[in-house]
């Protein structure tokens, strides 16, 4: 499915208010220039997940001027996505995420080309999703770690940059994977382990500082069992600012990336920005130590 160049019924657009590209980007200009601008138009990134960080990723690019997406989801919105999630309303509970997603970023670029993958991200759709991207989005939820994994090799076979920030606390934790560099599964070592370590040592990960730890004040409000925890609509928003900041380097080739084993988590609550460095992966000592840990949490041990 794909939305082009379809503009939102008249009735949504004010009586002599005309959308126009370089006017509505133009405060954008003097951060980068007017043919960057251009560039980032006929960016295509794509975008699997449109939930708490999926949702603000979408709009944040799509207000740099980014104008054309392939998204996935195949869920509704529901009371409990309120605290966070960018297009949770009332009037959309029960809507498809999608749909929703879709509809906010043509409000704020009618031009934008959007291709819709209702599914989600499946085997059968994974080629036609990353049909002509120039970057690769993933705000994949946390448990849903084998197709995180399927697409994140296909991004490497096709030599698509892909990026993760994922929502800690109150801030976010960042990594790229550069086609050419570490390999997702390389850095998470996850072949061949069972569930509850693959997921142990994906948190470990993403996540080798751990800046968010010290600030959890109900811990039983992690459940692993029941793949459910705690969140917050700030650490959504640092993230889509933080993957929407690295995005524009990356299409622009404004410096150099810093990728995996390379990571990045800056913690708002604490006042807190670590640059991490893991050689190995999680097979360095310290993250095998992170991971011992973490396992018995998971465990409900």
């Amino acid at each position: 499915m794909t939305s082009a160049n379809r503009a939102l019924p008249s009735e949504e657009s004010p009586a002599g208010y005309t959308f126009n590209y370089e006017r509505a980007f133009s405060r954008n200009i003097g951060w980068v220039t007017p043919e960057e601008q251009q560039r980032l138009r006929k960016a295509r990134v794509a975008i699997a997940g449109l939930g708490g960080v999926g949702g603000a990723h979408i709009l944040t690019l799509s207000r740099l001027g980014v104008a054309n997406f392939n998204i996935a989801d195949f869920d509704e919105f529901d009371v409990h996505n309120m605290n966070r999630q960018a297009g949770a309303f009332m009037s959309t509970m029960g809507h498809s995420k999608l749909k929703v997603m879709e509809r906010m970023a043509l409000d704020v670029n009618p031009e934008s080309n959007i291709r819709l993958f209702p599914e989600g991200v499946q085997d059968h759709n994974l080629d036609d999703f990353l049909k002509d991207v120039d970057v690769y989005v993933d705000s994949l939820d946390l448990f849903v770690l084998p197709t995180r994994r399927k697409v994140f090799q296909r991004c490497r076979e096709l030599g698509i940059p892909a990026m993760t920030a994922a929502p800690l606390g109150m801030g976010s934790a960042f990594l790229y994977f550069s086609p050419t560099g570490m390999s997702f599964e390389e850095y998470f070592k996850l072949e061949g382990r069972p569930s509850t370590d693959q997921y142990a040592r994906f948190i470990a990960g993403v996540s080798p500082a751990m800046l968010n730890r010290k600030y959890l004040v109900v811990p039983e409000s992690v459940n692993f069992a029941e793949r459910r925890g705690p969140s917050t609509g700030m650490a959504c928003e640092l993230c889509a600012g933080m993957m929407g900041t690295q995005v524009l380097k990356l299409l622009l080739g404004r410096g150099p990336l810093r990728a995996a084993p390379w990571g990045l988590h800056l913690d708002a609550y604490r006042g807190i920005l670590k640059h991490t460095w893991r050689p190995l992966g999680n097979a360095n000592p310290i993250q095998r130590l992170l991971i011992s840990l973490i396992k018995p949490l998971l465990r409900g041990g």
